[in-house]
């Protein structure tokens, strides 16, 4: 995220040295875009009235193996599923879909397919309190943590906002129950900029950030998504959304006969 504050103090001070009077014109303030605590956890905590949206995204990674750049298509269905395909040099590689209650998804290279809750976004972001509204909401620039107003303190700045947990988020899912210290930072219109979530018990770290919001209906979207995954290994994610609609698509989604189940662990 690129932010560019001008600043011009130095004419002031020149114009305060001249002895003639100055007549000073009515310069429009500036209204802020939140006025107090609860207006800016109203604002980044608003729900999304979209029907649908389809986005188009290359996607490239960072594992330590090579994989190429894949050609995606995201559509989602507000609050109901996100479907997604995945094409490399116009050949299908994959193709998943998610609803709140769970994801499925196979992939062709080695003949394998998912059907689980969502224990396996999870895994695979070194997280435990996804679901998927915060899988919907990763992907559309929104905020994803679970955020209370009482747990975390606001402060500006010259960027925007920034949210810091003021005591350890405890999540639990499923049995298993993590603490985390999270930091989350906003623009000045309070586009979500970055996260960054640690888990203090495996020192695992996720962060997230979000570039080029474009204004698409009534809806701002982020460009440019980059995910960072540390844990024994790091593994980076790059997501270019190239393209934004409005409009119903049809998701066809089955997995084939004699794909392998992954066991995940």
């Amino acid at each position: 995220m690129k932010n560019f504050i001008l600043s011009i103090f130095a004419a002031l001070a020149l114009l305060s040295c001249k002895s003639k009077t100055v007549v000073q014109t009515n310069v429009p303030v500036e209204k802020p875009i939140v006025n107090s605590n609860k207006a800016f956890f109203d604002k980044i905590l608003k729900k999304d009235d979209f029907e649908s949206i389809k986005i188009s995204s290359k996607i490239d990674a960072e594992t330590g193996q090579f994989v190429p750049t894949l050609d995606a298509t995201f559509y989602i269905e507000n609050n109901q599923k996100v479907w997604i395909n995945l094409q490399a040099l116009f050949i299908n590689m994959a193709r998943g879909i998610a609803t709140p209650s769970g994801i499925k998804g196979y992939e062709k290279v080695n003949k394998t397919y998912i059907d689980s809750d969502f224990s396996y976004i999870n895994n695979l972001l070194k997280v435990n309190f996804i679901d998927y509204n915060s899988l919907q909401n990763l992907l559309l620039g929104k905020t994803f943590v679970p955020v209370n107003e009482n747990d975390y303190s606001l402060t500006p700045n010259e960027q925007g906002f920034v949210l810091n947990s003021i005591k350890n988020q405890i999540f639990e899912t499923n049995g298993k129950k993590s603490e985390y210290k999270i930091s989350l930072d906003y623009d000045k219109e309070l586009d979500l900029k970055k996260v960054f979530l640690e888990d203090l018990t495996s020192k695992n770290t996720l962060e997230i950030n979000y570039d080029n919001f474009e204004n698409i209906g009534s809806q701002k979207l982020p460009k440019n998504v980059k995910i960072i995954i540390k844990g024994q290994k790091t593994d980076q994610i790059f997501i270019e959304n190239t393209k934004f609609d409005f409009l119903k698509m049809e998701t066809p989604f089955s997995i084939p006969a004699n794909y392998t189940k992954t066991i995940i662990k």
